[in-house]
């Protein structure tokens, strides 16, 4: 343990010296900036598993939501099988998701049948042990896509307290020595064909937002982070998706961005409308990411022949959906109408814009202007699929496929791939990156990788 100290000691005071500035939190899903994390020499290009791997902790149960850190603190949620005993998962090759259809439309026909048990860990972040586990909801599930988990959505904190949402239990609340504060009981509403929800909260100032689309009542809401009290709801005409809210912090004013498949729809803080933008793909996954003054939204089921991205400038109002056929106006940059992704979000970083299609196929566009910068290129040679979103630092773009398997290309205007770093664990949660560390979670453990 004081070896370990002593390391991170070093790697924070070399980061000093060196005049960077390390990310010492990762608060929420993909962080604070879409993924990019500031540069810090003790960020690793390489790992495995007896390479760069300060600890690993195996959790218990499954889930593929992201782990998120502050301070010393480690925060990840699992379903675990009150039985003790879990089911096995099929080889990957079986899973009807990786085909995107076939006659089970996804749903899993093997949900378990005895009561499962929600569960939220604190780590450390130096030793790995856990702090304190907290059981959040005790129950029999419903059913899922097999491609989901039963606790998909990602915690998020304030520093002061961290909070959880599932999406067909409620909010939970626990201060950071594992008390819990309150919770907020919600109603269950049926999800497309089962699918199961996920789509994560996030916090400004002293209110949580969350998002539930379903195919019953959608609605955006507001949450008072000291009690739970629900400050205001609005309603929304949706149905499925499962993408979490953006707060825009632009020139203007800070928005709520909400994306679907019946649109973008942007709010004050307040509920009150103030933009919207329709033609989106059908089933809408990735969450938008914003730099350079606008907003980059990220739409791409890969059975739609529509599959848009837009980037869009502060200040909208009303209805700015493009005229056919145009890829700009007053408040659109520029568009492309098959540049999205599905479940992996966007990234953009330095100049450019990052599209990782779920077959591993990278692209990149200038960031300001839309223009090509290269063509479609493949990142994984043997064609595994791709649901984590990609991250970024170092000069460098990192994305996991579901194999567990990392590949590291270049940043800047040309593609070239620098390695590959292998875990062997299926994965398909987006990983966290904080004091000079990497976290990643695989389906059964989670892993600390700093250089050295």
């Amino acid at each position: 343990m004081h070896r370990q100290w002593a390391l991170l000691t070093l790697a924070l005071a070399a980061t000093a010296t060196l005049g960077l500035s390390a990310e010492a939190d990762w608060p929420q899903f993909r962080g604070l900036h879409g993924g990019v994390a500031e540069d810090d020499p003790s960020l690793p290009d390489t790992w495995g598993p007896t390479e760069n791997i300060v600890w690993q902790i195996d959790i218990p149960g499954r889930a593929w939501s992201s782990p998120i850190v502050s301070g010393n603190h480690v925060f990840v949620t699992s379903v675990v099988n009150t039985t003790g005993v879990e089911t096995p998962l099929k080889p990957l090759s079986q899973y009807q998701s990786r085909s995107f259809g076939g006659p089970m439309t996804g749903r899993d026909l093997e949900t378990p049948s005895v009561p499962l048990r929600w569960v939220l860990y604190d780590i450390d972040f130096v030793t790995g042990a856990v702090r304190w586990e907290r059981t959040l909801h005790t129950a029999v599930p419903n059913s899922k896509h097999e491609k989901n988990s039963f606790a998909s959505e990602t915690p998020v904190t304030d520093g002061d307290r961290v909070y959880v949402y599932l999406g067909y239990v409620g909010l939970f609340a626990f201060d950071m020595d594992g008390t819990p504060l309150w919770s907020t009981p919600m109603e269950a509403f049926e999800m497309r064909d089962g699918w199961g929800s996920a789509s994560s909260p996030v916090v400004h100032g002293d209110r949580l937002y969350l998002v539930n689309d379903n195919l019953e009542q959608s609605f955006l809401g507001a949450y008072d982070t000291a009690t739970g009290s629900e400050m205001w709801r609005v309603d929304r005409d949706e149905a499925s998706n499962w993408s979490t809210p953006f707060l825009w912090d632009n020139d203007v004013r800070t928005e709520i961005v909400t994306t679907g498949s019946g649109g973008v729809r942007s709010y004050d803080l307040e509920g009150r409308s103030l933009w919207s933008l329709s033609g989106m793909s059908s089933i809408h996954v990735a969450t938008p990411v914003a730099r350079h003054g606008l907003l980059y939204v990220n739409s791409g089921y890969t059975a739609d022949a529509h599959r848009p991205v837009y980037a869009i400038r502060p200040g909208a109002s009303g209805d700015i959906t493009l005229v056919d056929g145009a890829t700009s106006n007053a408040y659109i940059a520029w568009a492309h109408p098959t540049l999205g992704s599905y479940n992996p979000s966007a990234l953009v970083y330095g100049n450019y814009h990052y599209t990782l299609l779920d077959r591993g196929i990278l692209i990149c566009h200038d960031a300001r202007t839309g223009e090509e910068v290269y063509p479609r290129q493949r990142v994984s040679p043997g064609g595994s699929l791709f649901t984590a979103s990609p991250w970024a630092y170092n000069g460098k773009i990192f994305a996991i496929s579901e194999d567990g398997d990392t590949y590291v290309v270049k940043a800047g205007p040309e593609f070239e791939l620098l390695g590959t770093n292998s875990l062997n664990e299926w994965t398909l949660a987006t990983p966290a990156i904080a004091n000079g560390s990497l976290l990643i979670r695989t389906v059964s453990t989670l892993y600390r990788i700093s250089e050295g």
